[in-house]
């Protein structure tokens, strides 16, 4: 696709309504702007807490694990750690 866009104020430009639509862009999508000796190429970047967050739920269903479970072996690792930590502060 081609498409003509125009700089506006404060370097703004409007992504024309068919490419967004064809590559689902939404508002508020981030993108990484390289410029490789005078042409753009405009890249979409993923948010990673939300695909981190997919991989942590899948991973629990994979385990068979409740929420409850996943949360309370999270404050007992918590624990551990800082008791290490504290420990090890203490042998200094």
């Amino acid at each position: 696709m081609e498409a003509t866009v125009q700089v506006r104020q404060r370097g703004v430009f409007t992504l024309p309504g068919e490419l967004r639509d064809k590559d689902n862009i939404k508002p508020g999508d981030t993108f990484r702007l390289m410029d490789l000796d005078g042409i753009f190429v405009l890249t979409p970047m993923t948010p990673i807490v939300p695909e981190l967050a997919r991989e942590i739920e899948r991973l629990r269903q994979d385990a068979g694990l409740t929420i409850e479970e996943l949360l309370q072996s999270l404050r007992e690792q918590r624990e551990r750690y800082q008791h290490e930590t504290h420990a090890s502060d203490r042998s200094q």
